[in-house]
């Protein structure tokens, strides 16, 4: 049985997405850090330190071939985990036996999730993202929201724009979203995400997930939601009172981000 110390480095490990996505790549197959580092929007150094975690933590195995090194996942060592974790998983273990489930198409995607803990009731916080002027006083940018459609401009410049599919007050706000932004590392396109609203007495805790497809855009998606959250943290309470005036931010430039570099 596994002390509490290697548990911490496994979760660790996997912590990160780029870490869990390279486990996906090597899970039944050997591959050398190269064609491994290929898959990635990431230097080849950075992907040799998230292999040199995952070997840390037991989670992949490492042999020499030559001049190459061929990395594997350790799979004995991840459904052990996941039995750890999930003491009563064998009833989440799906059945390939249905026939219904070749008359319809899925698809399984990755799923960025955003929360934070603000100091006003539920209702309040629904209102910070359905309220124009609530909305922008606590972003600090103008918003407009017209028959569900929503719009903005930050001061660095990134164009927001949308619409909310569904709302339902005062819990649950689903909409699709794109930005226009030559100067950020992942391409634009409609993308879907989902706000959740939980009651906590007098405070209410906003939960997000943002659907995404790749590993970049998983980690611009967590700057993003993280930087509207905090946002949304620090100023609901003043932008809750219809007295207190709006702050907008200065225009700033943008920084490049730096597509070689990874947290």
């Amino acid at each position: 049985m596994r002390d509490t110390r290697d548990m911490q480095k496994i979760l660790a490990a996997l912590a990160s997405p780029v870490r869990r996505e390279i486990l996906a790549l090597i899970w039944d197959r050997d591959l050398p850090a190269g064609e491994i580092a290929a898959e990635f929007q990431v230097s080849a150094p950075t992907i040799s330190q998230h292999l040199s975690v995952l070997r840390d933590a037991g989670l992949v195995t490492r042999a020499s071939e030559g001049t190459f090194r061929r990395y594997r996942a350790r799979r004995d060592v991840l459904a052990g985990l996941h039995g750890a974790l999930f003491a009563d998983s064998e009833k989440w273990t799906p059945a390939d036996d249905l026939p219904e489930s070749a008359l319809a198409d899925a698809r399984v995607g990755r799923v960025v999730e955003a929360s934070v803990v603000v100091d006003v009731d539920q209702i309040a916080a629904f209102a910070a993202f359905t309220d124009p002027e609530i909305y922008s006083k606590w972003l600090g940018v103008p918003v407009t929201i017209e028959d569900g459609r929503f719009a903005c401009t930050m001061e660095f410049g990134t164009r927001v724009r949308g619409r909310y599919e569904v709302v339902t007050p005062p819990d649950l706000i689903a909409l699709r979203w794109d930005f226009e932004d030559d100067n950020v590392p992942v391409p634009g396109g409609e993308m879907a995400g989902y706000l959740r609203f939980h009651p906590l007495d007098d405070r209410c805790r906003i939960v997000v997930h943002q659907l995404v497809d790749t590993v970049a855009h998983a980690e611009f998606m967590q700057v993003a939601w993280t930087m509207v959250l905090g946002r949304c943290t620090a100023g609901i309470v003043e932008a809750s009172n219809p007295a207190a005036p709006a702050r907008p931010r200065p225009s700033r430039p943008k920084r490049r981000r730096d597509t070689k570099a990874t947290a």
